[in-house]
């Protein structure tokens, strides 16, 4: 069974005696029903609903949402099934099927005898909706394919050998030949798999390729059966032509979306609310151009200019032809993409820590930047290169004095750490620990500009 963060998550959920119902949303096939009902384990009294596959249960709010008359109506329906007072929990799954579900969280607070999760693999896209009832009664949860942690965890490393790796970084200690060789085989790896539980699964049981890549595209063509069946309101085959374009976009030079990459004159109008739709689904993350590179991040970035990344970089390498794929899977030969994959693998890493995105391009093209992070007083340039080339944007961003909100930066490259007075070189691997290094190390990372060598 493959070890996930939510896990200590729900303990200490349970473990809290003023726990609220809690909500957890995520796209299809990350593992959020497995981990809850794992979880339910812990419970002696375990009740679930999935409103998709059961649809006679959408009728138990019918007649009030006292957690008394639902419980009543459930075992209507299900006689064989008991309700234990404070030693029971209850799943309602796929609840974007039944939004009067959400009303009911308040009254099962109030009244304190059951433990209630909700869950749904599209409850993104009807989110604020489903959820506007239940303010102040509820907690969220936002869970994503496994982490490159979790998939450390899934090969057997050990916590203390994953510390190290980070103690490595808080001490600008270079990695010896063999520790560098053998977490940048695991990081290729885990491009290569994604995130997908039962990907991830099927490559550590068997230790070897054979049929991931087959499950990756059977969950490809789910994500576009879901399109089909619950795009409501837009034209399908719209937001179906963004969904199949993405690698496109990535493969140009710039990697911005662009509406003229997909079809022949298309226009931004007739494609309002395809992105948002992708990306509510889980199916995608967005990365938005900043006005400039400055502080505050919220507000200072144009809406309209953006990039798209797949969400699980197993399932960008999926959806290449087939040519690319014994390339990628037995030769590992990522640098050819234009540094795609590894920029796309690095935007679901910082958002799996719970960064936003955002990158920066000036008119002219002359300055540009990938990913911006921040510490408790510094905007973080974060460059991610496919070759160790110049750094140029890097350079100016630091050392200019009209970016006033920069002091460092952070190179992510196929090399050793190393600090050059400037900016912090890491490893790839090590990116699933930025935020955990920014704040550990945040006290000696706050050094002026013009004065690099007090940074660390």
């Amino acid at each position: 069974m493959l070890r996930r963060k939510i896990d200590d998550y729900l303990i200490q959920w349970k473990n809290n005696p003023d726990r609220l119902p809690l909500i957890i949303k995520g796209a299809r096939q990350i593992g959020k029903t497995f981990s809850i009902e794992n979880f339910a384990r812990s419970y002696k009294n375990f009740i679930e609903i999935n409103f998709i596959t059961e649809p006679q249960f959408k009728t138990i709010f019918k007649n009030g949402y006292s957690p008394e008359q639902i419980t009543k109506e459930i075992t209507l329906i299900k006689p064989e099934w008991h309700f234990i007072p404070h030693e029971t929990l209850i799943l309602f799954d796929e609840i974007q099927a039944c939004p009067d579900c959400t009303t009911s969280l308040k009254f099962f607070k109030i009244d304190g005898k059951y433990d209630v999760i909700c869950s749904g693999s599209l409850l993104g896209i009807n989110y604020n909706e489903i959820t506007s009832v239940s303010v102040g009664y509820k907690t969220d949860y936002e869970m994503h394919s496994l982490d490159f942690e979790e998939f450390l965890w899934a090969k057997g490393y050990q916590q203390n050998q994953i510390d190290e790796i980070l103690e490595h970084m808080k001490n600008l200690e270079p990695f010896s030949e063999t520790e560098f060789s053998v977490w940048m085989e695991n990081f290729k790896e885990y491009m290569t798999l994604g995130g997908m539980p039962k990907v991830v699964d099927m490559f550590i049981s068997q230790k070897n390729y054979s049929g991931t890549l087959q499950e990756q595209r059977q969950i490809l063509n789910a994500y576009e059966e879901d399109i089909t069946k619950y795009a409501v309101g837009l034209d399908k085959a719209k937001v179906k032509n963004i969904y199949n374009h993405i690698s496109v976009f990535l493969a140009k030079e710039n990697k911005r979306y662009q509406i003229t990459k997909v079809a022949a004159g298309a226009r931004n109008r007739e494609y309002v609310g395809t992105v948002d739709w992708l990306k509510d689904a889980g199916i995608i993350n967005v990365c938005y151009c900043l006005e400039k590179p400055e502080l505050p991040l919220k507000g200072n970035y144009k809406p309209n200019d953006y990039k798209i990344y797949y969400r699980d970089t197993g399932l960008l390498i999926a959806s290449l032809d087939e040519e690319a794929q014994e390339d990628l899977r037995q030769n590992k030969n990522f640098n050819t993409y234009k540094g795609a994959i590894y920029e796309n693998i690095i935007a679901d890493i910082l958002v799996k820590q719970g960064y936003a995105l955002f990158y920066y391009k000036n008119e002219k093209s002359t300055l540009e930047m990938d990913f911006f992070v921040r510490d408790a007083k510094s905007l973080i340039p974060v460059e991610v290169k496919a070759n160790d080339n110049a750094t140029i944007s890097l350079r100016n961003l630091i050392e200019k004095e009209s970016y006033e909100d920069i002091r460092y930066g952070i190179k992510l490259c196929n090399r050793n750490i190393g600090f050059n007075g400037k900016f912090f070189t890491f490893p790839y691997f090590c990116s699933f620990l930025l935020k955990r290094y920014l704040k550990d190390s945040a006290s000696n990372l706050t050094a002026d500009v013009h004065k690099p060598q007090n940074i660390v």
